[in-house]
Formats: C-alpha cells, sequence, structure tokens
C-alpha cells in the first residue's frame, strides 16, 4: 500500500486542482493531507474530495506535518510531496519504479532552473556541494520535498526530524549514515501557486545553521578536524613569529593550541553521540 503525505498550510488554492489528479494518478493510494493551523478551506476541500485531513490547531512547521502524516499513514511506502502546486502526481510512478529497483529512498531532484530564485539556487548547490564531501555520494538536492521513502526505514528517523522545513537534510543524511541506498531522479517542478513560507531574512540563520547540522548529522569529525588543524596551524605559525622576532613563547600561542585540543575533543564527543544516536535508533526499530 502507498501511503501520500501532503504538508499543507494555507494551500487551498493549489489543492484544489492537486487533489483529483492525485486521484487519478494513484487511485488505490492513501492520501492524507497534513493541516499545518490552515486559516483558509483546506478541510473543507479535503472532506469534498474525500482525502483524509489531519488538522493542528496552531502552526507547528513543515518538519510536524510530515512526522504527524508518517506516524498515521498505513502503506509500506511512503510517498512526500509538497501541497502548492510544484510537484506532479505523474512523477509518483517513475520515482516508485526507481524504489523497486532496491532503493530504499529516491528523492525527486530538481534542476537550477527549477530553482526558486538565484540566491535559493545558489544555497542549494552549497548544501548539496556540502552533503556530496560528507557523504563521499553525489547528491543532487538536498532540500528537494518530493521524495518516496520505505515507511519501516523512514520512522526510524522520526526522533531525529526538526519541526522546522529543514527535514528533508536531516531525513537525507540519516539513511546515508546508516547505509540506506538512496537515488536521485530528476523532475521538472512547475512554478509555485500563491507565496512561499520562507523568508530570506527571517530563514537565513536557519539555512546556515543546516550546513552545520549536515556535518553534525553524518560525521562530525569531518567538521571539528579541519577546524582544531587551523587553530594549530595559526598557533604554530604565531609561535614562529613571536619566537623570531621576540623570543617568546606568548599566550595567544598557548590559546590558539588550546582552541585546537579543546576543538578535537569535542568533535570525539560529537563522533560518539552520533554513533550512539543512529545505533539507537537501529536498535527501537
Amino acid at each position: 500500500m502507498i501511503s501520500i503525505i501532503l504538508p499543507a498550510k494555507n494551500e487551498a488554492a493549489a489543492l484544489r486542482g492537486l487533489l483529483p489528479r492525485l486521484r487519478a494518478a494513484q487511485a488505490e493510494a492513501e492520501i492524507i493531507v497534513v493541516d499545518d493551523g490552515s486559516t483558509d478551506e483546506t478541510r473543507a476541500l479535503c472532506e469534498q474530495h474525500g482525502v483524509q485531513c489531519l488538522s493542528s490547531p496552531y502552526s507547528m512547521g513543515n518538519g510536524a506535518a510530515i512526522k504527524r502524516g508518517a506516524r498515521v499513514a498505513r502503506g509500506d511506502i511512503l510517498v512526500f510531496m509538497d501541497a502548492d502546486g510544484q510537484h506532479s502526481p505523474d512523477n509518483i510512478g517513475p520515482l516508485l519504479d526507481r524504489l523497486a529497483e532496491g532503493y530504499d529512498m529516491v528523492v525527486g531532484s530538481r534542476s537550477w532552473s527549477d530553482q526558486a530564485g538565484v540566491g535559493r539556487g545558489m544555497a542549494n548547490t552549497l548544501y548539496n556541494g556540502i552533503a556530496s564531501w560528507m557523504t563521499g555520494f553525489k547528491v543532487m538536492d538536498l532540500t528537494s520535498g518530493f521524495r518516496v521513502v520505505r515507511a519501516g526505514k523512514f520512522r526510524e528517523f522520526l526522533h531525529l526530524l526538526p519541526n522546522g522545513f529543514s527535514y528533508p537534510t536531516t531525513i537525507t543524511m540519516a539513511f546515508f549514515r546508516s547505509a540506506y541506498p538512496v537515488h536521485y531522479f530528476p523532475i521538472q517542478v512547475a512554478a509555485r501557486i500563491g507565496k512561499s513560507h520562507i523568508r530570506p531574512l527571517r530563514d537565513g540563520m536557519r539555512f546556515l545553521l543546516i550546513i552545520f547540522k549536515i556535518a553534525t548529522l553524518y560525521s562530525p569529525l569531518k567538521l571539528f578536524v579541519p577546524a582544531s588543524a587551523t587553530f594549530f596551524l595559526l598557533g604554530l605559525g604565531y609561535y614562529g613569529y613571536t619566537f623570531t622576532t621576540l623570543h617568546r613563547f606568548t599566550n595567544m600561542s598557548v590559546l590558539l593550541f588550546s582552541a585546537a585540543v579543546i576543538v578535537f575533543l569535542i568533535g570525539l564527543i560529537s563522533e560518539q553521540i552520533t554513533v550512539l544516536t543512529y545505533k539507537s535508533a537501529s536498535a527501537g526499530n
């Protein structure tokens, strides 16, 4: 059984056309719209089309909607897609075909031309590059919200998923970390219907934090070792300078060497916490 989960916040304008297309494309699938505190007619539209609607009294975030939908879904395979009209129901079939080839998650990857603006495109390119370096695999679209995944494996990591909009990053890195095969399938996306809920000024810092989350979710030492080495080299260089000019070992050199040791030890602790986190997730499943 297939369950299609759509997190929605005031997306009635897009759902009006999307729900009939979904039903036509996947007649046997369970369709769940997770109403994240909408103030429009989202709930009424779901009732009109015979679609299950999980409503919350206030907005808890895109990730929270994803988790709520995943908990109640009855399908063995979960399909996640945006409710804003960007994702086509016609692409569900090809993604499911790739899943049947032995993958545990298949992600619909967007091209540069499909990015929502130059700024978002550059940010996503940066995220993809960092994730590819961390995992050793080519990550084509780290933040895509269109994906199909095996339900049992997805639920292993529900406790790791944030309530905000960065759930795709978290689940992708969790799958790579646990050696669950992931495949990227190129798709075309349409223009969004309505206004985006992402605000560059408000959410800019959150996007920056995604970069650090990528590192800490997969292999913290890949982040902390270069930082530690940088402090060590700065300390060594400064010591060489002061020894040559002042014939002394200064406090600044001590501080930089100490920072190198502290950062490295924090990296070791973070690595152990990461290992235990994924070990607990696997044991719980």
